[in-house]
């Protein structure tokens, strides 16, 4: 199973690229996100998802963990194939695609090809909960990296995924990033912990996300 590829970009198309790696030339499908940031004759490094089937083996290529992760995530979606999963990371960026899961953005989804209405409805209802689940662990490994071993009170996970999807859905619904937003209620969800209701939640996301002159005169 070949989960990494390191070696020189040969050729980019419309769907993949073949980059060479010990003298062997592998074909690898990826987003056109990914694709437009790979150089002929450049050095690459892929994350690699490996489909093995009765007919073929395909790789498909990432550039980050993120990109990966929503690929796994989307393909456990049924109707999202391979194929299709690509098209929508090619139109969405991360933040994208969770601004659309988060505030159940159907007309984003469907700007991908092959995504049509009943597919985007689906995408959203299924992915809802696992979306927020992952972005929040994403920003609070983030946060946790940045204030070293200082740590919370709680455990952000034990906070109800349906509770931080949607304060982190009102967030996103005043205007705040995605990235912002689950930051701010993973941050918030970690000092609460389980006993947290969706009203603090978004009292404590609000609060890290004020201006610091705010915070500290502010009512």
């Amino acid at each position: 199973m070949i989960a990494g590829l390191k070696g020189v970009v040969e050729t980019v198309d419309d769907d993949g690229a073949v980059i060479y790696a010990g003298g062997v030339g592998y074909l690898v499908f990826a987003s056109g996100r990914t694709l437009r940031r790979l150089m002929p004759g450049e050095a690459a490094a892929l994350l690699i998802e490996t489909h093995v089937r009765e007919d073929h083996i395909h790789l498909y290529g990432f550039l980050d963990r993120i990109e990966r992760d929503w690929f796994r995530l989307l393909t456990t979606v049924q109707g999202v194939g391979a194929r299709v999963a690509l098209a929508i990371l090619g139109q969405l960026s991360s933040d994208e695609l969770t601004r659309a899961i988060a505030s159940g953005d159907k007309g984003a989804m469907t700007r991908a090809p092959g995504v049509g209405p009943k597919l985007a409805t689906r995408i959203l209802s299924e992915l809802k909960e696992k979306a927020g689940m992952i972005a929040l662990g994403q920003a609070a490994h983030a946060a946790k990296g940045a204030k070293g071993a200082k740590g919370g009170k709680g455990d952000a996970t034990a906070v109800a995924p349906d509770l931080i999807a949607d304060a982190v859905s009102a967030l996103v619904n005043l205007g705040y990033a995605p990235s912002e937003a689950f930051g701010a209620i993973g941050e918030a969800s970690s000092e609460l912990g389980p006993s947290a209701d969706i009203a603090r939640l978004i009292k404590g996301g609000l609060t890290r996300l004020a201006p610091a002159d705010t915070r500290a005169g502010g009512r």
